[in-house]
């Protein structure tokens, strides 16, 4: 379960930014919004973030992609003249001279406990690297280990399996994603490179993954066709059911629709509108996150989805037997209100005249008990919409 995501000089965050899933105790709005793991706080299901176009709300996305390949493929060998998974993925606050380090870090907890795992990085080298894990029952935090360009220090749970390896680590290799591939006693590093994968960034072209479509769609028709069937109808689809024909390189996938004759028509899915097919996808991906308790970040995700349809996938987040987590950016305002979100679940972000971009929380200000969240956003009283300027497509005098 994802608790903080943190990032520093990374594209448009040039300062230290970041996104918490921590609940405020003091609000006692929608406590079904919340996971209750039985510890001393809850955690948030949903969080929206709002901002203008070029505001860098896609950029919180696109940051926690690069933090997930640079973990998934430092440890990868690269051919001689070729770039590293690191150096690809170097790309700090672009309207300055001087280019400082890049950092992340992520907070989560998994089983009983919590763990904070970072670095910071240049195009060369990991500059520094940590991992430390607090038992949530006793509240004792332990070094796992910590690392710079001279030195890697283990802690005591691990240091004399891991001492014999430190002298082997390259510097342009995560030691996190460099104990991941060796087989060890503890699971640690497994556990928390998992953890890490386990927030599912939704690709921003999900519409034209036939692979995902291929790979997992099939079986869901075979195992759970009536539920499919079921979230196809309350969307609205017209789809009465759907089917799939495997050829030798592909998979047609056919959905039927009835006609006013009260016939069944086929339809290739490829034929049905984006916004169906983009449904289909999301049901793929929320069903994984909360099956498995996974996170999942979805970038833009009222784009082709009518506001109702939006306010359906985020309900399927609010499932209390699941510890699933959404988190999404969108421009979309029409759910920007104290009816459906408590005030630490809404994020913005705006950037200023110099191309910095600034991450708050609804939280962060004062808000009257009466006041519609969507009416004071849009009259820019928290920030994160685009400042517009006179404009005419006549030509002057």
């Amino acid at each position: 379960m994802l608790v903080q995501f943190t990032l520093k000089n990374v594209l448009s965050f040039k300062e230290e930014t970041t996104l918490d899933m921590t609940a405020i105790n003091a609000y006692k709005e929608h406590e079904c919004n919340l996971i209750d793991c039985g510890y001393k706080d809850k955690f948030l299901r949903v969080a929206a973030i709002y901002g203008a176009n070029a505001s860098g709300k896609s950029n919180l996305y696109e940051a926690m992609v690069y933090f997930q390949k640079i973990i998934a493929e430092s440890f990868n060998n690269v051919e001689d003249g070729k770039s590293t998974v690191i150096g690809e993925y170097y790309l700090p606050f672009s309207f300055e001279e001087n280019n400082e380090n890049s950092e992340f870090e992520i907070v989560q907890i998994l089983d009983d406990f919590e763990y904070k795992y970072g670095f910071e990085y240049n195009a060369k080298c990991i500059v520094t690297e940590w991992l430390y894990r607090k038992n949530l029952q006793t509240n004792r935090t332990s070094i796992i280990f910590e690392r710079t360009m001279e030195m890697v220090k283990f802690g005591s749970s691990i240091r004399k399996e891991c001492d014999v390896y430190k002298e082997q680590i390259p510097m342009e290799t995560l030691a996190l994603s460099f104990f991941n591939k060796l087989k060890l006693k503890t699971d640690i590093f497994k556990n928390v490179y998992s953890g890490v994968m386990d927030t599912l960034a939704v690709p921003t072209d999900i519409c034209e993954d036939n692979e995902l479509l291929e790979y997992f769609l099939p079986n869901i028709i075979i195992e759970e066709k009536e539920i499919l069937i079921k979230f196809l109808a309350e969307i609205d689809t017209g789809i009465q059911d759907i089917e799939y024909i495997e050829r030798e390189k592909e998979i047609d996938f056919i959905t039927f629709h009835k006609g006013k004759n009260e016939k069944v028509y086929p339809l290739n899915l490829c034929f049905e509108s984006e916004g169906t097919i983009k449904s289909i996808m999301l049901y793929i991906y929320a069903r994984a996150a909360i099956h498995n308790d996974k996170s999942m970040f979805v970038d833009e995700l009222n784009i082709k989805l009518h506001p109702l349809l939006l306010k359906f996938i985020i309900d399927l987040f609010y499932d209390s037997n699941s510890k699933a987590q959404l988190i999404y950016t969108t421009h979309d305002t029409t759910l920007l209100d104290k009816k459906f979100f408590r005030r630490d679940q809404i994020w913005f972000v705006q950037k200023d005249e110099f191309g910095y971009s600034e991450l708050s929380a609804l939280s962060d200000f004062k808000v009257r008990s009466d006041a519609s969240f969507e009416k004071d956003y849009l009259a820019g009283v928290y920030g994160g919409i685009p400042l517009l300027k006179e404009f005419s497509m006549k030509e002057g005098k």
